[in-house]
């Protein structure tokens, strides 16, 4: 059960294994490097957990890894919603047609985005990594469906925010500087502080203070209606 997850719901988390980034500071690195190595729940458990627990839980949010990688998906999302489950996705947004498909079909109600950061910084914080002659132009048609979904959401068909996972050695003031007129006029962005923890891909990492992320935010309310700061005391 968490009332973090899913904010404004009772949910529980379903981590989906597998992604397209190797993000050097996320906390799910074994869902990343190695998803078959993980303990695999069978589908049939996953819907008698839900059953049992109607009119106790009423949101389920699915992360990963990435969730759209699997054309599976708007299936699985179909059979929690038919049990009366509100379905909140995190996705890294580099699937925009599977986002658009589940946001027009109701299968999802609210869809977090991660922002890794400026546009121009993306390659370092997704662990990006190209031959040196090709680097550019493979890197722009990377981050095409990153603006792509981010524009989709921006449209306000469905809820949704932003976040980026702040960390010391990777962002800059720069970072925000560039996100806040990028996604000018964004409904919600939260700014979570780095962690540490044993699961981390590359755990050389550090947090910045709630006063430093505090002055990230404030660069961010420029532009953005509702800035947030998330994951710190």
């Amino acid at each position: 059960m968490t009332l973090l997850d899913y904010p404004g719901r009772v949910a529980c988390t379903i981590f989906i294994g597998g992604c397209n980034y190797r993000c050097p500071f996320c906390q799910n690195g074994s869902l990343v490097l190695t998803p078959m190595e993980e303990p695999e729940i069978p589908q049939e458990e996953i819907f008698a957990f839900l059953k049992k627990r109607q009119g106790i839980l009423d949101g389920v949010a699915v992360t990963g890894g990435e969730p759209t990688l699997y054309s599976e998906l708007p299936d699985f999302l179909h059979k929690i919603k038919d049990l009366g489950y509100d379905i909140k996705l995190d996705t890294n947004g580099t699937n925009p047609a599977m986002i658009r498909h589940l946001a027009e079909e109701g299968l999802v109600q609210k869809v977090a985005m991660d922002i890794k950061a400026a546009p121009d910084n993306y390659p370092r914080l997704a662990g990006w990594t190209e031959p040196a002659d090709q680097t550019e132009a493979i890197f722009k048609k990377r981050l095409e469906p990153v603006f792509e979904t981010a524009d989709f959401l921006m449209q306000g068909l469905i809820d949704y925010e932003f976040r980026t996972t702040v960390v010391r050695e990777l962002h800059t003031e720069k970072d925000f500087r560039e996100i806040g007129r990028w996604l000018k006029g964004a409904k919600a962005y939260y700014l979570q502080a780095y962690r540490e923890s044993d699961n981390v891909i590359l755990p050389v990492f550090s947090s910045y203070s709630r006063e430093e992320l505090e002055q990230f935010a404030q660069i961010l309310r420029e532009t953005i209606e509702l800035v947030e700061i998330r994951g710190i005391d």
